[in-house]
């Protein structure tokens, strides 16, 4: 069993909804050339938030919670913080964190009226990837303050693969191939284009090409 005073840094530990949202708010922020932040709390069991909820109170230390019952049981929140060579709760930082958290529907502790948790997001377990947005890339959600925030994107130009010309009948390669060869042999056209047709190496759109050249040369003759 977790120690109460260890802290769950794994986005594994949320709920779907929550991963994603996650997710999504470091990949907005990296966009917007925020990479030193990173996670400093995701799951916090009952056990441990009543810990935490003793500091300050019962027990030494500077309160660093308001209440018993956090989302972060819920698996549906998570803590942020930082990195250099921003102060470990930036204000400037964390609330730009916030700006983009309100345009995914995220909620932000910061915009809370009374006790404002600025380094804590948290969603619904319906929230829903928002009309615009989506996730992309590889990302890189750092848990200490060394990280930085990473997204690799992978180049998605599609490879266009020339198809080779198949003929649907011997009678067509036949067929094609003279209509080559008398080109050849009248001195239209190179014999190696006669030779890549024989050989299999002839794409279809080199052969269409080829019989617009035949024909147009042909006509100026």
């Amino acid at each position: 069993m977790t120690s109460v005073t260890t802290t769950c840094r794994d986005l594994a530990e949320l709920l779907p909804a929550a991963q994603t949202a996650c997710r999504l708010l470091f990949q907005e922020c990296y966009k917007a050339g925020i990479k030193n932040i990173f996670i400093t709390e995701t799951y916090r069991s009952q056990e441990r938030q009543k810990y935490l909820y003793a500091q300050g109170r019962t027990r030494p230390g500077q309160i660093v919670t308001w209440t018993l019952d956090s989302n972060h049981k819920s698996r549906l929140a998570w803590d942020i913080a930082v990195g250099p060579p921003q102060s470990l709760y930036d204000v400037t930082t964390l609330t730009r964190v916030g700006a983009i958290a309100r345009k995914l529907g995220i909620t932000w502790g910061g915009d809370w009226v009374g006790s404002i948790d600025r380094p804590h997001f948290e969603v619904k377990g319906s929230w829903k990837i928002p009309v615009g947005y989506m996730l992309g890339g590889k990302l890189n959600v750092p848990t200490n303050s060394k990280g930085q925030v990473q997204l690799i994107v992978e180049d998605k130009k599609e490879e266009i693969k020339m198809l080779n010309w198949n003929p649907g009948s011997p009678a067509m390669k036949t067929e094609t191939e003279n209509f080559i060869a008398q080109a050849v042999k009248d001195g239209i056209i190179q014999e190696s284009h006669l030779k890549d047709l024989q050989n299999g190496t002839m794409t279809t759109d080199r052969l269409i090409g080829l019989y617009i050249t035949i024909q147009q040369r042909r006509n100026t003759k």
